[in-house]
């Protein structure tokens, strides 16, 4: 097959291209620049966007003996990934930009963009594992379950998993270095990415306060009281507990948590830890990794977090929103995040979870 690698300058994704070299595909290198000015993005080792990256991947290439390219995807990057990070912290949601640069980038745009050229499919390091089988082409999670990343993979439509391919799935991370220590490749112990690659600091709160501005509002408890001023509603989180600052303490000294954030009245809403539990999730636009979900109440797994605890669940899909309804009670659960499906360890599909129920 012909094959592009999406490179990004880490260790997985050259050891990916290079497996697939191994394999007898035809495959050249890609490296996706996601800022028009890569200064504004992370630097050093610890993005995924960087320039050293680019360098790093160029390397990886020459090593493998691929052709190697470098695709300007800045633009798209911007309006599919970055304005959608903002716009869903405006709406008082906790977005995931990993799970949206997937969907919107690695492969929508890069997956299209391949094959337009005549390219069969794209090479990632992403720690999953896909089966052939009676229901086509299924996403299932990796072996090395602490480098699983099928949940940020599972906005990806059938078509789009038809055409990925993770040679890593069936690998430990541990097995991956050995492996490229062993392939010459400089990157082998180059440290994993972490955080969000377009806030430079870290600092997410003041990264938004610098776009969305400062404006203060109410903090106020569940009968309306309030009891301290915030500086920007959507720099706060369901379920956060430190750095509310508040003027007016419980009578028995307990915490206060967020419960709400409610963006139209620029108010953050807070309770005890107990409020915060939910017993249902409700997510919109979902995805269908498989065969469309039924009104059928069917026994799985939810997961909301990347390296999350998989709750037991009751899921269907009500004809508008896929519902999950859990075994057990969750503390906190902040809509924007994805609520991903699992039957074992195949993905079913996700959805954006636009609300909750205790």
């Amino acid at each position: 097959m012909k094959l592009i690698a999406a490179m990004s300058g880490g260790v997985d994704s050259a050891v990916a291209a290079a497996r697939a070299v191994e394999a007898g595909h035809d495959v050249i290198g890609v490296h996706l620049a996601l800022s028009s000015n890569p200064q504004k993005y992370r630097s050093g080792a610890r993005g995924c966007c960087t320039v050293e990256d680019s360098h790093d991947a160029r390397r990886a290439a020459d090593v493998v003996g691929i052709p190697f390219y470098i695709w300007d995807m800045a633009e798209e990057f911007h309006e599919g990934v970055v304005e959608n990070f903002l716009s869903e912290y405006a709406a008082g949601r906790t977005p995931n930009p990993c799970l949206r640069c997937n969907e919107k980038i690695k492969f929508a745009a890069v997956l299209d963009r391949a094959r337009a050229m005549g390219f069969d499919g794209v090479v990632t390091g992403h720690y999953a594992t896909t089966k052939q089988g009676p229901m086509g082409k299924t996403l299932h999670r990796a072996i090395d379950i602490s480098k699983d990343q099928s949940y940020v993979l599972s906005v990806l439509t059938i078509e789009q998993i038809a055409g990925a391919i993770f040679p890593l799935g069936d690998t430990e991370k541990v097995d991956i270095r050995k492996e490229a220590t062993a392939r010459g490749l400089s990157v082998a112990n180059k440290p994993d990415s972490h955080d969000i690659c377009f806030v430079p600091s870290g600092d997410n709160a003041g990264w938004l306060h610098d776009r969305l501005g400062t404006e203060v509002g109410p903090i106020v408890d569940q009968d309306g009281k309030e009891i301290g001023q915030h500086k920007g509603a959507y720099t706060y989180t369901i379920g956060q507990r430190k750095g509310l600052g508040l003027s007016v303490p419980t009578i028995d000294g307990s915490p206060r948590f967020v419960l709400k954030i409610e963006p139209k009245t620029n108010t953050v809403v807070v309770g005890s830890r107990e409020e915060l539990a939910i017993t249902a999730m409700y997510g919109e636009k979902p995805v269908w990794c498989g065969p469309s979900v039924t009104s059928t109440p069917t026994q799985g797994f939810v997961q909301i977090r990347a390296h999350g605890q998989a709750l037991a669940c009751t899921y269907y899909f009500d004809g508008r929103q896929l519902v999950a309804n859990l075994e057990s009670s969750l503390l906190g659960l902040a809509t924007g995040q994805a609520m991903v499906i699992y039957d074992g360890d195949r993905v079913v599909g996700s959805a954006t979870v636009c609300e909750t129920s205790a």
